[in-house]
């Protein structure tokens, strides 16, 4: 019998019942996958992190993500969530952390100001595919209740991944952004057939200090609507950066800042950094701030 700590902490804001909520379970060594998987379908995040002590030399930690129904490669918002508990635990200072999980081995970066922290979290590499053919696009619009008008004609509907793959979705209008009613069953149904389980819909509004509003979709993996999402505004970054939406040719970065979660309460902010080379992107950071919400113990 071990006592575990476990936390609900809410990722991509300060304020409480705002954000994305994740789980964090910071001992979690001696835990089997059964355990972790009952765990986080108790908790009912979207994802629960899972952080393990290592003897390595290769890396800090090992963290672990399971959503109710399964694990994952990894997850932006938890990993924001676990290294903020990370750091409150250990009175982090300013520093860097290496992270074993499923999608490699990656630096996470801890920022220290005052007694608070902000987590700056290194994606896996950029990979973004060619455009969905106009099939496919038809059969998203019809599944997230909109018309193919809707969706931006200028750009295309691809597949981005830094770790964790999501269909980007461009559309023009705020208003339709925040009142769409998808159709869980048929987007899981696209997904079986593209290899893709995350839709991020989203806008693109240079004028205004907030580039990026969206909404994230993923039934196939139980997620009926994320509310603030790492894994899908990342990808996006390297999206926007790999099809040259709205770029600067003689700059070697490309950073905006994302509100997502408006449609269910439950927004939150993040900045996105995309570091380019040859017009492409290479490395792609998320930064967030997180709060915790409530923490417990339970003996197994």
């Amino acid at each position: 019998m071990k006592k575990y700590r476990i936390y609900q902490v809410d990722s991509f804001t300060k304020n409480r019942f705002h954000g994305n909520p994740a789980g964090v379970v910071p001992n979690a060594n001696g835990l089997t996958d059964e355990q972790m998987q009952r765990i986080a379908r108790e908790l009912n995040n979207s994802e629960t992190a899972f952080i393990f002590e290592t003897d390595s030399s290769n890396y800090d930690v090992e963290v672990r993500f399971f959503t109710p129904t399964t694990e994952v490669p990894i997850c932006g918002h938890a990993t924001v969530a676990a290294h903020y508990i990370y750091s409150i635990e250990r009175k982090a200072e300013t520093g860097r952390i290496i992270q074993k999980t499923k999608a490699g081995i990656l630096p996470v970066d801890v920022i220290k100001y005052e007694d608070d922290y902000s987590i700056v979290m290194t994606q896996g590499e950029p990979s973004v595919s060619e455009p969905l053919n106009d099939e496919i696009r038809s059969q998203i619009a019809n599944a997230l209740g909109i018309s193919c008008k809707d969706i931006c004609m200028e750009y295309p509907v691809a597949i981005s991944s830094t770790g964790h793959s999501k269909v980007m979705v461009p559309i023009y209008s705020n208003e339709i952004l925040h009142s769409l009613k998808p159709d869980l069953q048929k987007l899981t149904e696209i997904s079986k057939h593209i290899g893709c389980n995350g839709y991020y819909v989203f806008t693109l509004n240079p004028q205004e200090d907030i580039l990026v509003h969206g909404r994230m979709f993923a039934p196939a993996i139980g997620i009926a609507e994320d509310p603030v999402t790492g894994n899908a505004n990342g990808p996006l970054g390297a999206y926007l950066v790999h099809y040259n939406i709205l770029q600067n040719e003689n700059e070697q970065s490309f950073d905006f800042d994302i509100l997502q979660g408006e449609a269910i309460k439950r927004e939150g902010t993040m900045h996105v950094h995309v570091k380019k080379e040859q017009g492409k992107p290479v490395l792609v950071q998320i930064t967030g701030k997180a709060v915790i919400a409530f923490s417990t113990e339970i003996i197994l």
